[in-house]
């Protein structure tokens, strides 16, 4: 057979060199989220995940040995990175009003700086797995218990009471910031974390501290 005559082969997409271990799992997670977002997690394949990334798969079973660890270190990573923002914003100042202005707005931003990871979070396909669902209520427990110790100090209510308090400031900013992300930019964050947190003081500043 002649060189003119043989079927040209589909170019193979070039390998990205090899990296630093912590560089290499974080761009994993990248392609992964990418994917996962995409499809669904039901909906993934690891080949395309690796594909995504542009590694083999055994580098990819080297860091992650199945779908559904990639999934849960995806989610650790985004759950540990809203956490700090929200505990950073609470500790941000001694003044309460200041305070709540600072997380609510602290959870807007997070959506706003990547609304795909926002979405992995508390949108995916996979929320009601048992796994999941006490990775997100761990999350949810430790911050409305972050709010409830400074409702507590200032108000002096039971902290059963200030972590019921919490738990709906929690939820406040959660549900509201879900509807703001599907708003598409037409409702500016500014705006949008202002009202939240308008609305969650004018609630939490009418109890009032014991003489």
């Amino acid at each position: 057979m002649t060189q003119e005559s043989r079927t040209p082969q589909t170019p193979v997409r070039p390998r990205l060199p090899r990296l630093p271990r912590d560089e290499r799992r974080a761009q994993l997670l990248a392609a992964a989220q990418e994917v996962f977002v995409a499809n669904g997690y039901h909906g993934t394949a690891m080949d395309e995940i690796a594909e995504t990334a542009r590694v083999s798969k055994p580098v990819l079973y080297q860091h992650f040995p199945s779908k559904r660890e990639l999934y849960l270190a995806l989610l650790d990573a985004h759950l540990a990175e809203l956490t700090s923002r929200l505990i950073t914003a609470l500790g941000s100042t001694t003044d309460n009003k200041l305070r709540v202005q600072a997380t609510m707005r602290a959870y807007f931003e997070f959506i706003a700086k990547d609304d795909q990871a926002y979405r992995l979070v508390f949108e995916s396909d996979l929320v009601n797995d048992p796994e999941v669902a006490a990775r997100l209520e761990a999350f949810n427990a430790a911050y409305a218990d972050a709010i409830a110790c400074v409702i507590s100090e200032d108000t002096k209510l039971p902290h059963i009471e200030a972590t019921l308090l919490g738990r709906a400031l929690a939820g406040m900013a959660q549900v509201s910031a879900r509807y703001w992300l599907e708003t598409d930019g037409s409702l500016d964050l500014d705006v949008a974390s202002e009202l939240i947190y308008r609305l969650a003081w004018r609630g939490i500043s009418r109890f009032p501290k014991e003489p």
